[in-house]
């Protein structure tokens, strides 16, 4: 809390300055524009016609008349901290201070909270989330680590409210997992765990070796959208491979007993997606032509905005010194991010799906980069841990 006039000037006039840098990001025009638009598609007579594309319209709608709201929202209250304390600082009124001073940390934490409703505003990050992990070098070790992530994102989109359906899913040879793709259903899922693409490195006592000595695994985490019909990929047949096998899943009542589950291999790519979730062979080779859809977008998107490695990111071999984030229980306890700098003491916590304040973070740190306030390189000593 600043204790002077001059101090809380200052305060008041750096919170100006990033609604001004906000503006620089927000074209409150152009939204209001696209709300207009989406209302008069609202009041068409066949808006219902199409159930999913409806409530895709009406999600899209009332997520762009939150933001406009909020934008105008914090102008007021900026204006309303001004007048409070233009008015404090002439009648030298304690009162008023205190109630200036309280009006400028309010204000602080909204636009801190808005900034990041910002940076989730990409063309996909209202999507749902395809996750994939697989793991890297180490073998059951690093098949270990995997499931390990697997139960953290698990965890993360549950303490959401996000539906996870498990979509791949293939054990590893002694424990973990060779590698999983989740779906990850909910309102902005991808814009939240695209923080999460890159390699993951767990450094702990191995629970496998008899000798209690130290391991280093890696795990690699690959994040994309979901994709809908909107979305138009000439996929041809005779470029297709599919066969189809026996679940592989964790065992339980809905387990396949029938060779219905899919994969599908895009020959002129090397694509290889997969699904056993669903009951019949029909109904996984659909998610598998969908999950295809989605991998086939994001390699024709890197292809054309190669300048930005596509929504993908870059790519890196999952190994030592290509790591985004670190988990270390040993020799002591630290979950250190790379990119952000973003530390926690409690790696338990962590794995349990303490994810908040990494992605936070790194929301924070790519709204950085693009107002030209921060690096978007990897400090070499970043990685020396």
């Amino acid at each position: 809390m600043a204790e002077t006039f001059v101090e809380l000037r200052t305060e008041l006039s750096a919170l100006s300055t990033r609604l001004a840098d906000i503006g620089g990001l927000f074209d409150l025009a152009a939204k209001e524009s696209r709300i207009a638009s989406l209302e008069e598609k609202m009041s068409q007579s066949s808006f219902w016609d199409d159930q999913a594309k409806a409530q895709k319209v009406i999600a899209e709608t009332n997520a762009l008349r939150s933001i406009v709201e909020r934008m105008r929202e914090l102008l007021n209250a900026k204006d309303d901290v001004d007048v409070t304390l233009d008015l404090a600082a002439e009648e030298n009124d304690a009162e008023l201070f205190a109630d200036a001073n309280r009006l400028v940390a309010e204000l602080s934490a909204s636009i801190g909270k808005f900034e990041l409703e910002l940076m989730l505003s990409g063309e996909y990050d209202a999507n749902n989330a395809i996750l994939e992990l697989h793991p890297g070098a180490g073998g059951t070790e690093s098949q270990d680590w995997a499931s390990i992530l697997l139960r953290m994102y698990t965890r993360y989109a549950e303490s959401r409210g996000y539906k996870v359906e498990m979509v791949d899913y293939l054990p590893g040879d002694e424990a973990g997992v060779k590698s999983v793709t989740l779906l990850i259903k909910g309102h902005n899922a991808y814009g939240y765990l695209k923080a999460e693409k890159g390699v993951h490195r767990l450094v702990r006592i191995s629970p496998f070796d008899a000798s209690g000595r130290r391991h280093t695994s890696f795990a690699s985490v690959d994040v994309i959208p979901e994709m809908d019909d909107s979305i138009e990929i000439d996929i041809r047949t005779e470029d297709l491979k599919i066969d189809v096998y026996r679940s592989s899943g964790a065992g339980g009542q809905h387990v396949n007993t029938t060779d219905s589950a899919v994969r599908i291999t895009h020959l002129p790519t090397g694509i290889v997606v997969g699904c056993q979730s669903e009951r019949s062979q029909i109904q996984n080779r659909a998610v598998a032509m969908n999950l295809l859809k989605a991998r086939l977008y994001e390699r024709r998107r890197e292809e054309q905005e190669a300048h930005l490695a596509g929504i993908r990111g870059e790519q890196k071999e999952i190994a030592w010194g290509s790591q985004i984030r670190s988990y270390v229980f040993h020799p002591y306890s630290l979950v250190k991010d790379h990119r952000t700098g973003c530390e926690i003491g409690n790696v338990q916590a962590v794995v349990d799906g303490l994810l908040d304040p990494f992605i936070d973070a790194y929301l924070r740190w790519q709204l950085a980069i693009r107002q030209g306030k921060a690096s978007a390189s990897v400090a070499a000593d970043d990685l020396d841990i």
